[in-house]
């Protein structure tokens, strides 16, 4: 196929307003963007007229926290808030920082008001690692305008930060970049000559650039490492100077390059999420995505067949019973086979659970159960469901009137009562009309019907009192 160069597909006019030129600096430092014309993405906050623009464009500042994924430019919008205002930046890390550098922070804060009258924008990465009398110590200096806070994080903030600092913040949420504003990184580090890779004579046609930006997976700063990345490895041409991006080269850079996937973090547990709704909602083919997507992000598959286990109980129940006994084989399977052979058993099991009749009529069951245990104490059992194991356990009617079922027509001892007498009336497993729980119900209507028509009754009825 005839290679083009990406650089002429789309050009874009003028050159990015990057810093200068630092030796050593990786691509995506050098390309950081001054100017809000050179920012890409988050148009939904950062469009015309919306809020977070405006308050960039005529510089007025407050506390917030920016919340999104890796790479989607929570530093730079930071920065950029900064520079336009004319404010000092004071940048922290929550993952290096402690409550002495926050003080030591706040002091220059103070001092660069009380000196020449300047705002301080102090700005906190990955501030939901900070513990709470950590993100604590930030409130009365927000409070008395010492410093205006901006925090960065790629949790929810909503979990992860105390609701006194969420309150004196305004929470903006960053989106993953599209491919299309991944290929426009793309396109301007290969033509801006200043900051970018424009000197290097680089030729990426338009199928192997669309291949770094989904690799990337939403992640400017990962779209310039990678592209940076394959530069370096580029295969000179026999034209003077010209470097080629090719297929060799791409499969070097981007062996092993994996979707976003956080284990233990909101992605981790968005993804878990969808699969489980999925499942309950009966849709294999979504159901099978989402487990491919976790297995791709480097999910423990372990941990997928033991989630798909709690479904079968917890979304199927006895509508399907065997789909039980299919996770466990394919959590068995998982175990002994490993990845990649186990992850069809795994796949097997996701497609047949989310097939299957659904009830959730065990779940409720167990939890109406519990509310009961937890709320009623330690009821007694009653005299005729304890064993007489001894002569004194006799004399005191243990077992007394006890009905053995297997002696009653048809094996059911109707009328008679296995609770405590202060629940006898109590009802917690109600099968659906799905699968085998519609026999189930069917059996289970028929007996109540014998109760109710029984002599024999252990109790008398609350509800006919």
């Amino acid at each position: 196929m005839e290679q083009t160069t990406f650089t002429e597909i789309d050009s874009i006019a003028g050159k990015t307003a990057g810093s200068p030129l630092t030796a050593g600096q990786p691509l995506a430092a050098r390309m950081r963007p001054r100017r809000l014309e050179d920012y890409v993405g988050q148009s939904h906050i950062l469009g015309p007229g919306k809020p977070l623009r405006e308050a960039l464009k005529q510089a007025q500042l407050h506390s917030m926290i920016f919340w999104g994924p890796p790479g989607v430019g929570k530093t730079t919008l930071a920065l950029m808030l900064a520079e336009n205002s004319g404010a000092h930046f004071e940048s922290l890390s929550a993952v290096l920082s402690g409550v002495k550098d926050i003080r030591a922070a706040v002091d220059k804060a103070r001092l660069m008001r009380q000196q020449d009258g300047r705002a301080t924008i102090l700005f906190v990465d990955e501030v939901h690692r900070f513990n709470k009398s950590q993100q604590d110590a930030f409130l009365p200096h927000i409070e008395n305008g010492t410093l205006v806070f901006i925090g960065a994080s790629t949790e929810n903030p909503s979990f992860e930060i105390n609701n006194a600092l969420l309150s004196r913040t305004r929470v903006y949420v960053l989106k993953p970049l599209t491919e299309a504003e991944l290929l426009q990184l793309i396109q301007r580090a290969l033509m801006d000559e200043a900051t970018g890779l424009g000197g290097r004579k680089l030729m990426l046609s338009e199928e192997n650039a669309a291949l770094l930006a989904r690799a990337a997976d939403g992640d400017g700063r990962r779209v310039l490492n990678l592209l940076e990345l394959a530069a370096d490895l580029a295969v000179e041409q026999e034209d003077e100077g010209v470097r080629l991006i090719d297929d060799t080269v791409l499969e070097q850079v981007l062996q092993g390059s994996g979707r976003r996937f956080d284990k233990g973090g909101d992605s981790f547990y968005e993804q878990i999420s969808a699969l489980h709704k999925a499942v309950r909602g009966s849709s294999p083919d979504a159901a099978l995505y989402w487990t491919l997507r976790m297995l791709d992000g480097g999910c423990d598959p372990l941990y997928i067949a033991r989630r798909l286990v709690r479904m079968a109980s917890e979304d199927i129940g006895n509508a399907d019973p065997r789909c039980l006994q299919i996770a466990l084989s394919a959590w068995d399977a998982i175990e002994r086979l490993g990845s990649p052979e186990g992850e069809l058993s795994l796949a097997q099991a996701v497609i047949y659970l989310a097939c299957a009749p659904k009830s959730n009529a065990v779940y409720l069951a167990f939890q109406q159960a519990a509310t009961d245990v937890n709320n009623n104490g330690s009821l007694e059992v009653p005299l005729h469901l304890r064993n007489a194991a001894t002569q004194m356990m006799k004399n005191m009617q243990y077992g007394e009137e006890y009905r053995y079922a297997h002696d009653e027509a048809g094996g059911y001892a109707a009328g008679e009562n296995y609770f405590p007498e202060a629940l006898a009336d109590a009802r917690y497993y109600f099968p659906v009309n799905q699968g085998l729980e519609q026999k189930i119900r069917e059996k289970l209507d028929y007996l109540r019907t014998l109760d109710q028509k029984s002599a024999k009754k252990r109790y008398t009825s609350r509800l006919q009192e």
